[in-house]
C-alpha cells in the first residue's frame, strides 16, 4: 500500500550489516504495513458511525496519503542532515504520536479528529520510509535491485496480511450498522459515538507503545558502525528530471497504482458484505481482507524469483493485465466468483510498486535521490483515486466502482511495455 516507499537515500556502495540490524530494519517494513492496513477496517466503522457516504469515508485515505505529498521532500532533506538511524527514530516517534491521537479523537467523537490523527501518522510513516527503504537498498548489489526490493516489500506485506485480522477482531467486532443519527437526541448521539469510537482507539494505542519501544532500540544503535551515512543533498528537487520519459511516466504509474490498490482495499469490507457478493458480517469480511494483502505477500516472494529470469517490464505488464481483468470479472459476476476475483487482485498487485519504482530510477546515477523523492510524491495517488472511486460507488454502486482501479491497471500495463523499449 500499502502502501510504501521511497528510495530517496544516497546511492552508495553496498554495505554489510549484522543480522540484528537487518532484522530491525525489516521489522520497520512490517510495522508500517500493519498500521497502514488497519485503515481498511477503520473505513467501514467510521462510515457507519458518522453516517458517511463512500466519498466522505474515503477522506480517511485522502488525509493519510496527503502526508506523502506534504512530507516527502522535507523528510528527504532531513535524512541528509541527521542520517538513517536518527531519522528512523524521528519517524517512529511521529508515527506513534499519530496513533496516540486516536485516543482524544475517540473522546471527542468527531470525524475530523480521526482525519487529523491519520495525517500525523502518515507524516511519521513517510519520514520512516524515506530512511528505511534506502537502508535496505544499500544492503545488496545494484544488479539485483528489482528482486531485492520485492523481497523486502514481502515483509511489509506480512504486516498488511496480519493487520486485517486484528482490525476485524478489535474494530469490526461490533459491526458497522449504527442507529440513525436523525432519530437520536444530540446528547445521546454524542455519548454513543464516543463509546463506539473507543473500539477504534485500542489497536492504535497498542501500536504506539510498540513503535516507541522500537524507537528506543534504534536510538541506542544510532552510532552503530553498521549504519551507512546519508550523502548530502541539494535543497531543491530537480524538477527537470521529469523530462526523462522513464521517470515521468513512472511517476504517473506510481500515482495510479497506489490509488488503485488503496481504492480496492478500502472498499473490500463493504464489497464482501453485499448480498451480491458474499453477504457476510463485517468481522468476517474484515478477516477476508487478509487474503487480499496475503496474496500480495506471496506474489512478492514469487516475483522476486521470477524477475531473476524474466524482464521486469514484462512481469509488470502481465500482472497489470491480470489485475484489470480480475477487477472487471468481479464487477460483472456475483457470489463466490466475484469475491475470489476481487481478492485475487492482491496477488497481481504484489510486484507492481517496487518494480515501477526501480524501473523509473534506472540510469539516474547521482540524481537517483532526487528522482526517488519525486516518485514518492506520486504516492499521493492514494489520496485522489480512492475519493474518485468513492464518488463512483455513491452514484453507480460498488461493482461499477471497481472499473476505476481497472482503468489504472491499463496504464500500468502500458508503462511495463514502454519501459522495455525506452531508454532510462
Amino acid at each position: 500500500m500499502a502502501q510504501q516507499m521511497n528510495i530517496s537515500g544516497a546511492q552508495a556502495a553496498p554495505v554489510s550489516a549484522g543480522g540484528r540490524v537487518v532484522a530491525l530494519v525489516v521489522s520497520l517494513f512490517f510495522a508500517w504495513g500493519f498500521a497502514t492496513v488497519l485503515i481498511d477496517t477503520l473505513i467501514p466503522k467510521l462510515k457507519g458511525l458518522f453516517q458517511l457516504n463512500y466519498a466522505e469515508a474515503m477522506l480517511t485515505q485522502f488525509a493519510f496519503f496527503l502526508g506523502y505529498l506534504v512530507f516527502s521532500i522535507p523528510a528527504s532533506l532531513l535524512l541528509a542532515r541527521i542520517g538513517y538511524f536518527r531519522q528512523i527514530v524521528v519517524g517512529l516517534g511521529v508515527m506513534a504520536l499519530g496513533c496516540l491521537m486516536f485516543a482524544p479523537a475517540a473522546q471527542l467523537g468527531i470525524y475530523p479528529a480521526f482525519l487529523l490523527a491519520l495525517f500525523v501518522m502518515a507524516a511519521g510513516i513517510t519520514t520512516l520510509q524515506v530512511a528505511a527503504n534506502p537502508l535496505i537498498a544499500l544492503l545488496g548489489t545494484a544488479e539485483t535491485s528489482h528482486s531485492r526490493l520485492n523481497l523486502a516489500q514481502a515483509f511489509n506485506s506480512l504486516g498488511t496480511t496480519v493487520g486485517p485480522l486484528f482490525g476485524a477482531a478489535l474494530i469490526l467486532k461490533g459491526g458497522v450498522e449504527h442507529p440513525d443519527a436523525a432519530k437520536l437526541a444530540p446528547e445521546v448521539l454524542e455519548a454513543y459515538r464516543k463509546a463506539e469510537a473507543h473500539a477504534v482507539q485500542a489497536p492504535f494505542v497498542g501500536i504506539a507503545a510498540a513503535l516507541l519501544l522500537l524507537a528506543l532500540v534504534f536510538w541506542f544503535l544510532r552510532r552503530s558502525a553498521a549504519a551507512p551515512s546519508a550523502a548530502q543533498q541539494g535543497a531543491a528537487f530537480k524538477l527537470s528530471l521529469l523530462r526523462r520519459p522513464r521517470l515521468a511516466l513512472g511517476a504517473v504509474s506510481i500515482f495510479v497504482y497506489v490509488g488503485a490498490e488503496v481504492s480496492i482495499g478500502s472498499l473490500l469490507v463493504s464489497y464482501l458484505m453485499q448480498e451480491k457478493t458474499l453477504g457476510v458480517v463485517a468481522a468476517t469480511a474484515g478477516q477476508l481482507v487478509a487474503l487480499y494483502w496475503g496474496g500480495a505477500m506471496v506474489g512478492r516472494f514469487i516475483g522476486s524469483a521470477v524477475m531473476r529470469k524474466v524482464p521486469a517490464g514484462l512481469v509488470l505488464a502481465a500482472c497489470a493485465v491480470g489485475a484489470g481483468l480480475l477487477a472487471c470479472l468481479s464487477a460483472g459476476t456475483v457470489g463466490l466468483v466475484s469475491a475470489v476475483a476481487v481478492l485475487a487482485i492482491g496477488l497481481c498487485n504484489s510486484v507492481m510498486f517496487p518494480t515501477i519504482f526501480t524501473l523509473a530510477i534506472e540510469g539516474l546515477g547521482e540524481d537517483t535521490p532526487q528522482g526517488s523523492g519525486l516518485l514518492c510524491l506520486a504516492i499521493v495517488g492514494g489520496a485522489v483515486v480512492p475519493v474518485i472511486t468513492g464518488m463512483v460507488a455513491d452514484r453507480a454502486g460498488l461493482s461499477v466502482a471497481l472499473l476505476a482501479p481497472a482503468l489504472c491497471y491499463v496504464w500500468i500495463a502500458i508503462y511495463g511495455v514502454i519501459s522495455r523499449r525506452s531508454p532510462a
